[in-house]
């Protein structure tokens, strides 16, 4: 039963209080919503949007490391990106995740999701369409009695003696601030693709990174962060699963040799320092197979078809989109399977949260991801409403004030400039895919500067306030990023380092970030057992 003796009030009042406030409305945060509910606390969710559409899972379809409970299955499944994840995974930690996955989608199921059925009649899920999978999920969250306050964007966490004890926000229709207690908050606000246009993606500014290292909370695998997307020219479609049946071409049309490998990805980043790369679904042969990839990824395609454009008969230009740690391993490093931060009453979900506990270094990809935000969500959800009901009553006196750093005499600034000014340094593939001390350490001082200028700044108009919170987020995070890429003398997982292309035993470890106007790197265990047996 809630210690809170006050009723939640409605949005229009400045102070809401709760048990639980969760911030981000995506599949992390809506399935911490729904333990955290189901755990009898009163929860508030806040978006930046509206929850049920914005971010990367609503707008297209997403695959789930969805694996049954049988042993040599899941084996399989947690072996399977171990190498390429730089053995930085952690079983203890992968099969919780597909325990809870795997519960958790069969709940999808029993809810009505529409999963596609096989030949046999037997259900397939392994995968779900996001639109029908965010709708469902937002009308479970309002069923479980939890308030939603779409277009709330949180800015700032609220502590009290080193405790995390409720945030404050924006409203972005209403107008004004505000603020909520909370016995613990989950944060669950995305990753970061430094507004590359990649598809869903550009409310995903690393909020919550800045929100937590701005009261003390670690950071972890923030050098595995280099995730960038095939993607037309003209269009922010970053859904490359089809690409498996294109080959890629210079402008001439002459073929590039190894681009449709495993190493692909490199091949055409490496094509792209110097000249276009045109695509073809060439290697769909047929109209069957090709009726078949319309059906599995009907988004992929809307851009063509408004141009008039057959992809697989007519060449189109192609560029790797940054997603950054949407798609990279990132986020606010976890201290166990509570899915608790390194501060008090925080806890962390889905992309907010590193995955090196189940990617390592590698990219998950969208089943991975999918699988570690479900899973993640109902671990934070439930942890956090543990820790909110099993505290006393908190005095009913003022809220302390947000973290907001001092703003005294600064200049205002434009915040599309900063923008600007951060994507500048990660965007370039020879900076930030292709790594260098050099240019990484060149890079990280003109962040260095960027930052002392915007930290404690200003705008002249209210209405940028957002806008330069997204700013300042995006900066701390590509700081992180460079600074435990300059730490990792070694190429491991996603992260590559032309002037050190091998992967070095003795730097089989985490690398744990923390601070602000100073970042700090320190070295973190990783159980060796599965390096070892591999190197052996």
């Amino acid at each position: 039963m809630s210690k809170f003796p006050q009723e939640i009030r409605p949005s229009a009042d400045p102070e809401i209080i709760c048990d639980v406030l969760i911030i981000g409305g995506g599949p992390a945060g809506c399935w911490a919503a729904l333990e955290a509910a189901g755990a009898k606390s009163r929860v508030v969710l806040v978006d930046k949007g509206y929850c049920g559409s914005s971010g990367a899972t609503a707008s297209a379809g997403t695959q789930i490391w969805y694996v049954p409970p049988d042993p040599s299955e899941r084996e399989i499944a947690m072996a399977s990106r171990e190498a390429l994840g730089g053995y930085l995974s952690e079983r203890s930690w992968m099969a919780p995740v597909l325990d809870k996955t795997y519960e958790s989608v069969n709940r999808l199921a029993d809810w009505g999701y529409p999963f596609p059925v096989d030949e046999k009649g037997e259900q397939q899920r392994i995968s779900v369409q996001g639109p029908e999978y965010m709708r469902l999920l937002r009308r479970r969250v309002k069923n479980a009695g939890v308030t939603i306050l779409d277009h709330h964007p949180a800015t700032y966490l609220m502590t009290d003696g080193g405790t995390v004890v409720g945030a404050s926000g924006l409203r972005r229709q209403e107008g004004g601030r505000w603020t909520v207690r909370a016995g613990a908050v989950v944060l669950a606000a995305g990753g970061c693709a430094f507004m590359s246009k990649a598809l869903g993606c550009d409310v995903l500014t690393g909020d919550g990174y800045l929100m937590g290292a701005e009261v003390g909370a670690e950071l972890s695998g923030m050098e595995f962060s280099s995730a960038y997307a095939i993607s037309p020219a003209f269009a922010s479609i970053t859904k490359t699963a089809l690409y498996r049946f294109a080959q890629f071409y210079r402008k001439d049309h002459s073929l590039i040799e190894g681009a449709g490998s495993a190493r692909g990805r490199s091949i055409i980043a490496r094509t792209l320092l110097s000249e276009p790369v045109y695509a073809r679904l060439d290697l769909a042969e047929t109209d069957e197979v090709k009726a078949i990839l319309r059906r599995a990824q009907p988004n992929f395609f809307v851009p063509f078809d408004r141009r008039g454009l057959d992809p697989f008969t007519e060449f189109f230009e192609v560029k790797l989109r940054l997603e950054g740690t949407v798609r990279g391993t990132g986020g606010l490093r976890l201290t166990g399977l509570d899915c608790a931060t390194t501060v008090a009453g925080l806890f962390a979900a889905g992309d907010s949260a590193t995955r090196e506990p189940i990617c390592g270094g590698f990219t998950g990809g969208g089943s991975h991801n999918s699988a570690w935000a479900i899973s993640t969500g109902a671990f934070a959800g439930a942890s956090a409403a543990a820790f909110a009901l099993s505290k006393e009553t908190r005095p009913k006196g003022r809220l302390p004030e947000p973290a907001v750093r001092a703003t005294e005499n600064t200049q205002p600034v434009d915040p599309h400039a900063i923008i600007k000014a951060v994507q500048d340094e990660v965007y370039p593939l020879d900076v930030n895919y292709f790594r260098t001390h050099s240019a990484l350490s060149a890079s990280l001082e003109r962040l260095d500067r960027l930052w002392e200028a915007i930290s404690s700044a200003s705008v002249a108009d209210e209405s940028q306030a957002l806008q330069l919170r997204q700013a300042q987020a995006m900066a701390a995070t590509a700081r992180f990023m460079y600074r435990a890429a300059l730490s990792r003398a070694e190429t491991r997982g996603m992260h590559r380092r032309e002037d050190f292309p091998k992967q070095d035993p003795a730097q089989h470890h985490r690398l744990v970030v923390s601070g602000l106007d100073a970042i700090t790197v320190r070295q973190e265990a990783v159980d060796p057992g599965v390096y070892r047996e591999a190197a052996e």
